[in-house]
């Protein structure tokens, strides 16, 4: 496959969202047609739509998806139902894994040439000793905390299956945790980016992610497109970092001071408790969940060396990513 996407035809789902938007905005500076499903009343903020020709359907409606995918020549699957909490598990199933059945099916009777299956690192275990996790660590459904990591590992099964037993021409690649412009939702991170900046973050609990500006994982996706091996599956992240230092970087970009308090998430548990509750009565997201701190029990540190190998990946610092996430959200008006 060559390396401009001139004559190239995509398909893109979950466009609107955070990742898909900044993959859409790759292709189109990369001279690709973009077509992307999208739902009726889906954001439009992330790219130029001018640019884009859209298909309004549902992951869900197979036949939607279908006649969506007619005529691309490689296709993106970046759709994902990512909520920590949710009031009805039954729309994150239909739309993490039977979604995804119906875009691998699409594509397989399409032709497309190449199909990128946009998965998580939830699907891979985390070293309880410290270390880096990579792609060489399968997460066992069994260990796999809460809803939205049990369905992107099935939905990454899945995809695997399909590979190996129909000829699914897919790689698969599995995003850390973006940050940086157009997290229109926001993400749960862009949450914490929006709380800690606005000064409403005095604590914190002790555990560590690893930080990507969203723009290096759509680099990453079209990276995988020409140059990943079909099965694989490619770590796409950044820097690793504490939580602490997250919101000390967020602190001094606004000009705050940086959260002190170390909190034991033995005492956020009923805090938890209590906003799930009120969650359920009111159908908005809680900011706290017992899945999120049973998450964060492990430093979620992971390496990208064999994207970095294999594909050419490479990703700039994680302030960088709060920098543009901070002008982003504060030009939106989410951020005072």
């Amino acid at each position: 496959m060559g390396d401009g996407g001139h004559g190239e035809r995509a398909f893109v789902s979950g466009g609107s969202g955070f990742v898909g938007s900044a993959v859409i905005r790759r292709l189109q500076a990369e001279g690709f047609h973009v077509r992307a499903l999208m739902r009726e009343g889906s954001p439009r903020a992330g790219f130029d739509p001018a640019g884009v020709e859209i298909v309004t359907g549902d992951l869900r409606d197979a036949g939607a998806v279908r006649a969506a995918m007619q005529g691309a020549t490689c296709a993106f699957h970046v759709a994902a139902d990512y909520r920590l909490w949710v009031p009805d598990p039954a729309t994150m199933i239909a739309i993490n894994v039977e979604g995804t059945r119906h875009v691998m099916q699409a594509a397989l009777a399409a032709g497309v040439r190449r199909i990128v299956h946009t998965s998580s690192v939830a699907t891979l275990a985390l070293s309880h000793s410290g270390g880096l996790s990579d792609e060489s660590r399968p997460v066992a459904e069994a260990d796999a905390i809460g809803l939205y990591k049990k369905t992107k590992l099935q939905a990454e099964r899945l995809v695997e299956a399909m590979v190996a037993e129909e000829g699914l021409p897919a790689v698969i690649v599995n995003p850390s945790t973006p940050v940086g412009p157009c997290d229109v939702k926001p993400t749960p991170t862009g949450r914490i980016i929006i709380e800690a900046a606005s000064g409403r973050m005095p604590a914190y609990v002790e555990t560590g992610l690893n930080l990507v500006h969203v723009d290096d994982v759509a680099a990453g996706h079209l990276a995988a497109l020409r140059h990943g091996r079909i099965g694989e599956r490619y770590v796409l992240g950044g820097e690793n970092v504490s939580l602490r230092d997250m919101l000390g970087a967020i602190a001094t970009i606004v000009g705050r001071p940086a959260p002190r308090i170390a909190l034991p998430r033995r005492l956020i548990y009923p805090l938890a408790l209590a906003a799930e509750a009120f969650a359920g009565l009111t159908g908005r997201t809680p900011f706290v969940t017992r899945d999120g701190l049973r998450m964060a029990r492990h430093r979620m540190f992971f390496s990208s060396a064999k994207a970095e190998r294999e594909l050419g990946y490479r990703a700039r610092p994680h302030a960088d990513g709060l920098a543009d996430a901070i002008a982003w959200f504060r030009g939106a008006g989410m951020l005072r």
